[in-house]
């Protein structure tokens, strides 16, 4: 006999709704509890969003964070899962790995900024390596510790049937850390994200949604302020459900039906 352990469907967007709910009525009772020049109240916010998503300046801004996004998580999985999988057949390689990565990924992603900035200079590339090295560590660790629970006996006859370590790595190794990969592409994705904020607040170069935050804030406009936290806040979520839940449904059709 087998319990449910988990929500799907119709209880999964509920609960969603529920928490955002939540969040939203504790921001408008903050609101109504200060005055309205240090927290607006949620419809002026919202107005103000529906404005500002029709103007240049936020489109620009909006497409400069996605394209640093995209090019610094991007690289993030495509060496992490890289570097993952080579651990899988030279575990001393993946020993050495896991250990610095143990020690990096205590370092806070902001940290890096400085050091980049002097290396790089003012620009996008800053940004995009902070994102790159805050993602990465998630995606490797992930793969490299589910390449450990690959069984022997997949292994074995895969050797023995004269797989070389290509094959090993794309028939044996790569479908069986599947699941545990796109669980940390989500985690991964979390972290690139809150680094990108950051880093776009810290650096203040070009547009970006951190930039438009970190003026706001400059300028002591409380609206702004809240108004780009709510297109933060909704943009993440969004990527999240839109891209990775659907490519996590998709590879793993077979754990949904």
């Amino acid at each position: 006999m087998s319990t449910r352990t988990a929500l799907t469907g119709n209880n999964k967007k509920l609960a969603f709704a529920l928490a955002v709910v939540f969040i939203l009525l504790g921001w408008q009772v903050a609101a109504w509890s200060l005055p309205d020049f240090l927290m607006p109240d949620v419809p002026t916010v919202i107005v103000r969003l529906w404005q500002e998503v029709q103007t240049e300046n936020f489109r620009a801004a909006l497409w400069g964070s996605l394209g640093r996004l995209g090019a610094g998580y991007g690289s993030a999985m495509l060496f992490g899962i890289a570097f993952g999988l080579i651990g899988a057949v030279l575990f001393f390689f993946r020993e050495v790995l896991k250990s610095a990565i143990i020690i990096l990924q205590s370092i806070p992603s902001i940290a890096w900024v400085p050091l980049f900035l002097i290396l790089m200079g003012f620009g996008s590339l800053p940004i995009i390596v902070v994102v790159a090295v805050a993602a990465f560590f998630p995606a490797a660790l992930s793969v490299m510790n589910a390449t450990e629970n690959v069984q022997h006996v997949h292994v074995s006859a895969a050797r023995v049937m004269g797989a070389s370590r290509w094959d090993m790595l794309r028939r044996v190794y790569l479908p069986a850390v599947m699941p545990e990969l796109i669980t940390g592409a989500q985690l991964a994705f979390g972290n690139a994200w809150r680094a990108l904020i950051s880093c776009e607040m810290l650096i203040g170069f070009g547009k970006g949604l951190g930039r438009s935050l970190s003026y706001a804030g400059e300028t002591a406009d409380m609206v702004g302020v809240m108004t780009s936290i709510l297109a933060i806040a909704i943009l993440a979520p969004l990527i999240d459900q839109l891209l990775l839940e659907n490519l996590k449904h998709r590879v793993l059709r077979y754990q949904y039906v």
